[in-house]
């Protein structure tokens, strides 16, 4: 945890989820799960088979990189005046010298080692299928060369680098490795005048006018928003996926979402996913209930986002999630019908830390030899007991058991489960050996590890009975 904010204890729980200790000291303000209730299928065709596409991959990555990457602190929420346990500020300085040093920061971040086939190779070997890219938070930062405002890292310091459009970098990495590409963009914009305008104080995290008091100044937000859309769907960053917008206090229909959508789909990006965070109805395609796991399996798409240390942007001595914790997410929430959506924070110089990349690539060595458990399955109706995670091939007549045991616990010479009896032949997925297993009257399976099962997790494949 950085030493500037700290969240309350009793922050903003999810109602619906069970939240993970770590969401629970580490930030205050997350993006609640939308209720079950409001998910709106979509009808277009095109984005159905979008979705069932996404859901197949299972694992992605979520970038946060901007100007907070520089000092290392939490993105953008130290320049937001609320007065929560969970914002603070550097040095205790007022808060508007205090903005105008973080708005300064656009002429620090210059970052000459900026290397994205390494985050794109990183994230390849770590069994990662699709990624996110923070194009703008909500500070208004763009990491996208915006023809809008000088406010982008393509008009600082970085000018001049043959990679100072960023976004188009990235995109194009992770494309050359097969990623499904996805545009994070926050509808809110801190930095515009026309959503926090200098006449007034800024007291919170909404625009600081009436706008029926100035409809002019809530029609240039309106224009400036959709025009930087339009910016990054023009084709200049090739096709897109994914459609991720942050900051749900904005509705997509407050900046014309349906038309853009519609001639995005119609024109260069078909089928493009929209996920208007929080939003509920027919334009958050899926569901992202942010830093824990529904409590139980849901039927529509939903992805969880988890940071992989406790921040989602980089900052120093960062406490990383085990990769064996990273495996145990990735279980649950395949188990029960979602994708894991990993966040990330490069380095302000443009580069991923080597004690991020060696957790990353020790989950895709895991992946390589049980991915079978993970990508392309579906749910089963019995899909936990204790520590063993359940899934399904497409058709049904495969089942995978995947143990997640304590980390640092040693492991048992037999693992156990209630229902999803099996029949037949049972082997481990790593190295395909035979496991002998008894089942009894009750429905309990006992299944015999051999010696030299190295602990940690594991995926068992079956049939069922």
């Amino acid at each position: 945890m950085n030493r500037y904010f700290r969240m309350a204890a009793a922050g903003a729980i999810m109602a619906t989820a069970a939240m993970t200790a770590e969401a629970q000291q580490v930030q205050g303000f997350v993006h609640q799960q939308s209720d079950a209730s409001g998910y709106e299928w979509p009808t277009d065709t095109a984005v159905i088979n979008k979705l069932d596409q996404w859901r197949d991959l299972k694992f992605g990555v979520l970038f946060h990189w901007g100007l907070y990457s520089v000092p290392g602190i939490v993105e953008s929420w130290s320049i937001c005046s609320e007065d929560v346990d969970w914002i603070s500020r550097q040095g205790n300085m007022p808060y508007e010298e205090y903005k105008k040093w973080y708005w300064s920061l656009a002429d620090s971040l210059n970052p000459t080692q900026f290397d994205p086939t390494q985050w794109a190779d990183i994230m390849a070997d770590a069994g990662m299928r699709y990624a996110i890219f923070t194009t703008k938070h909500h500070d208004g930062f763009c990491m996208f060369d915006s023809r809008l405002t000088d406010f982008s890292i393509a008009k600082g310091p970085f000018a001049g680098n043959e990679k100072s459009d960023v976004t188009r970098h990235v995109f194009d990495a992770f494309r050359d490795k097969g990623f499904s590409i996805g545009a994070y963009f926050s509808k809110p914009d801190w930095h515009t005048e026309w959503f926090w305008n200098p006449e007034f104080a800024t007291p919170n995290r909404h625009i600081n006018y009436k706008k029926e008091r100035h409809p002019d100044w809530w029609k240039r937000y309106q224009d400036f928003t959709a025009g930087q859309l339009g910016e990054l769907l023009s084709g200049r960053y090739g096709r897109l996926d994914i459609l991720w917008l942050d900051g749900g206090w904005i509705k997509g229909d407050d900046i014309g979402l349906d038309s853009i959508l519609l001639e995005a789909r119609s024109g260069r990006h078909p089928g493009l996913i929209s996920v208007d965070r929080s939003i509920r109805g027919r334009n958050e395609n899926y569901q992202t209930p942010e830093r824990g796991i529904p409590e139980k399996q849901l039927s529509y798409p939903w992805e969880s986002c988890i940071t992989l240390s406790n921040d989602w942007g980089w900052v120093p001595d960062a406490p990383y999630k085990s990769p064996e914790k990273v495996i145990a997410l990735l279980a649950e929430t395949t188990a029960k019908g979602g994708c894991l959506l990993l966040g990330v924070g490069p380095t302000a110089e443009g580069l991923i830390e080597p004690e991020a990349e060696w957790r990353l690539r020790a989950v895709g060595e895991w992946l390589r030899r049980n991915g079978e458990a993970i990508y392309s399955t579906v749910t089963t109706p019995i899909y936990n007991d204790g520590n063993v995670w359940f899934t399904a091939s497409k058709d049904g007549s495969t089942l995978y058991a995947i143990v997640t045991p304590a980390e640092g616990e040693a492991m048992p010479r037999q693992i156990t489960w209630n229902g999803n009896e099996p029949k037949g032949r049972m082997t481990l997925l790593d190295g395909g050996r035979k496991l002998s297993y008894s089942t009894d009257c009750n429905g309990v399976t006992r299944v015999n590890l051999p010696k030299g099962v190295k602990a940690g997790p594991l995926a068992i494949k079956f049939r069922k009975r």
